[in-house]
């Protein structure tokens, strides 16, 4: 027992002693870290003082490189200007479609011309189609300083007018042909069928000549466009026809003129104040989406306030309420350019709420038509189908050496499916096949709609048994009358991105590489154009016909869009794909820096920029003064929140995220001067002779893409 007893008293105080020294352990190790945190507050210290001492002169050494945007903006000024002054010079037969009276004449002339010949439309339709898209390109691409409010409404007005005009001369084209079916009639079957197309319009026509059940179906062999009548209509007088139009004349004029992301640059004055005055207000953001006098933006007057909520939106707005809100949309502009005092993010900026929102909250709101589509999550893809149902006007009679026909001054005559005078009965669908076009890309079974003119919506009831088949490219289904129909794709289908890059590949060229779930995108920059090199798909490359071919940032990105490929967010997007945008600040800084550096420097997409958070972005860059790719190891993290931009001592490969910077590094002002810390002088002299119309392009794409939220 005294054994024991001994025993139990040196455990116990072996057991006292080793608390002890854990004790003492544990407060040396505390000591020893708030030493170290002590110490790297004070290095931290130092570093913002240091940084904080030298903004002001980064902010100006930097504001001499942004004056390349000022001079990319007036170059562009000035060859509107003069191409405005070559049409003019060059007598061309073609309107300016800017000019009022030339527009007005252009389309009086062709009113008063009888000629209804379809291939003759189809030529004429290709030049009002060009002057459609010019105008189009007016009201994305002009500078908000450039154009007036009555300029916008004259262009929007010419606009739906050139359209309701090349699809009436289409309509009288389609009313000739069905009065000469003797011209196209079929030896075998003894009806009339005819395919005409060139690469805005493919233009189906058949007509029941002999009424007999067994001809209920026909399939266009140029167009692989086909149909199957219900047996009703296969003993009647009716001709059906499909006109495809590869374009887009149907869904709301907002859709067609959709704004791209500008940005404002700085003014001198701007750069240097302090740098509280660099951070917007919430409030200041939304409101400042139509000013910008020095980058081209396009004001959006087919969407009234109420409609610019992220939630689910109306799909049309009348041409009536789009011109009445342009007024409001302005005076909001104009309070917003009092209170900014710096950086103008007119797309990247919150949307705002409409203002009557918390007096109706109270009340229950009505549930949404879910067979109504919501044009910001589904857009059309591949152009409209115009299904309908004619009927047969008297046809040509040979009375020995005379031609005779009745001749009626109704024009061109819908045949009514189902029948009016029978609403309660029930009438067998009809079902259509359509090929689609090998210029468009769909990623997965497309969603058909119809236009409900009365509503001016798109709808997706009243079509049903649809059978789409991937390797044919063809749909099939049926649908309860003749409509005018369109394949929608997710406008998100390729977002959230999988990953980008942007390097340099020679003087003023540049190369960014957008990699989605489906497909890798490569554009080309060169000069003031960029170039789809390609779009590979299951490593397959597809939509050659697009590649090779220099165009405009705002022309490649319509290009891309129509076929399929959209890689270009839109206001809300962030809403649809459970995104959380970065800050409009620190996105719309680092987008402007990466244009001005990407001469001589390569940025990539960084895992860590979704654990970074909404007010920061990173990214990877690496100095790339060589045609060869980056290799993994060159790659450096950098984090920047608008204001002050720092390198990271993490990895790619790191286990988590850690906002810690660089042994041996400071933080700076600019990205620009954080890179100029780890750089070579041959990559700052290739960053200072870039050209200012090679920037403009690479910032264009950037805002575009917006890849730092959307990847």
């Amino acid at each position: 027992k005294a054994e024991l007893r001994r025993l139990k008293r040196e455990e116990e105080e072996r057991t006292r002693r080793e608390q002890e020294e854990a004790k003492i352990q544990a407060e040396l190790e505390e000591a020893a870290r708030l030493e170290k945190e002590r110490l790297e507050q004070e290095r931290m210290a130092r570093l913002a003082a240091k940084d904080r001492e030298r903004r002001e002169a980064e902010l100006a050494e930097l504001n001499s490189l942004e004056q390349k945007f000022l001079s990319a903006e007036q170059w562009k000024i000035d060859y509107r200007a003069h191409a405005k002054w070559e049409h003019y010079l060059s007598c061309d037969e073609n309107p300016d479609p800017t000019v009022l009276r030339e527009i007005n004449t252009f389309m009086s002339l062709w009113r008063e011309d009888q000629n209804k010949d379809i291939k003759l439309v189809m030529e004429k339709g290709e030049q009002v189609l060009n002057l459609i898209e010019k105008l189009q390109l007016l009201l994305l691409d002009a500078p908000s300083n450039q154009i007036t409010e009555k300029e916008i409404v004259q262009y929007q007005e010419s606009i739906l007018e050139l359209q309701n005009l090349l699809h009436e001369k289409y309509n009288g084209a389609t009313e000739h042909l069905l009065k000469v079916t003797c011209m196209y009639e079929d030896s075998e079957t003894g009806n009339m069928h005819a395919v005409i197309k060139d690469k805005n319009v493919t233009f189906c026509i058949w007509v029941n000549l002999k009424k007999e059940v067994r001809f209920k179906s026909y399939v266009f062999c140029d167009a692989q466009h086909g149909f199957d009548l219900p047996k009703s209509l296969a003993v009647s007088s009716v001709a059906v026809r499909i006109l495809h139009t590869h374009y887009d004349h149907v869904s709301p004029l907002w859709l067609q003129c959709h704004s791209v992301p500008k940005l404002e640059v700085l003014d001198s004055k701007e750069l240097t104040q302090d740098s509280k005055r660099d951070v917007e207000e919430p409030g200041e953001e939304g409101n400042k989406a139509n000013e910008d006098p020095s980058m081209p933006i396009k004001k959006e007057p087919s969407m009234p306030a109420e409609e610019k909520t992220c939630g689910r939106r109306k799909s049309v707005v009348s041409f009536q309420e789009n011109i009445s809100s342009i007024a409001d949309v302005n005076e909001t502009g104009e309070e917003a350019e009092k209170k900014s005092e710096i950086l103008d993010v007119s797309s990247l900026s919150l949307v705002q709420e409409p203002l009557m929102q918390g007096e109706t909250s109270e009340k229950e709101e009505p549930k949404p038509d879910e067979n109504i589509v919501d044009l910001q999550q589904f857009v059309p893809v591949g152009g409209v189908y115009h299904i309908d149902a004619l009927q047969v006007p008297p046809q040509v009679k040979q009375i020995k050496d005379w031609s005779m026909v009745e001749l009626r001054n109704v024009g061109l005559e819908a045949y009514s499916y189902p029948p009016e005078a029978a609403e309660d009965a029930t009438h067998p669908p009809i079902q259509i096949t359509l090929r689609l076009s090998d210029d468009v890309m769909y990623f997965a079974t497309p969603v058909i709609a119809r236009w409900d003119p009365a509503g001016q919506q798109w709808r997706t009831d009243d079509i049903s048994n649809i059978t789409y088949e991937t390797e044919e490219k063809s749909i099939t289904f049926k649908m309860g009358a003749f409509y005018t129909v369109a394949l929608l794709q997710d406008a998100h289908i390729n977002m959230p991105y999988q990953g980008w890059e942007l390097q340099p590949t020679g003087t003023d060229e540049a190369l960014l590489i957008v990699t989605t779930v489906f497909a890798v995108i490569q554009i080309q920059v060169k000069g003031n154009q960029c170039m789809l090199s390609s779009v590979v798909v299951e490593e397959k490359q597809v939509l050659s016909h697009m590649t090779g071919k220099w165009i405009s940032p705002l022309n490649l990105r319509e290009v891309l869009k129509k076929a399929g490929v959209n890689i270009f967010p839109g206001e809300c997007s962030y809403t649809y794909l459970s995104l959380k945008k970065k800050a409009p600040t620190a996105e719309a800084k680092a987008y402007q820096e990466m244009a001005l550096l990407t001469s001589a420097f390569a940025f990539g997409r960084s895992k860590w920029n979704l654990e970074a958070g909404q007010e920061q972005v990173v990214f990877k860059v690496s100095e790339h003064l060589k045609a060869e790719s980056v290799n993994d190891k060159d790659w450096s993290l950098y984090l920047f929140n608008g204001q002050k931009a720092q390198k990271l001592k993490i990895t790619e490969s790191s286990e988590a995220f850690s906002e810690e910077i660089e042994e041996g590094s400071e933080f700076h002002s600019t990205i620009y001067h954080m890179l100029k810390d780890f750089s070579s002088k041959e990559a700052i002299d290739k960053v200072e002779t870039a050209s200012f119309l090679f920037i403009d392009v690479v910032y264009q794409l950037l805002l575009a893409t917006r890849v730092l939220t959307y990847s």
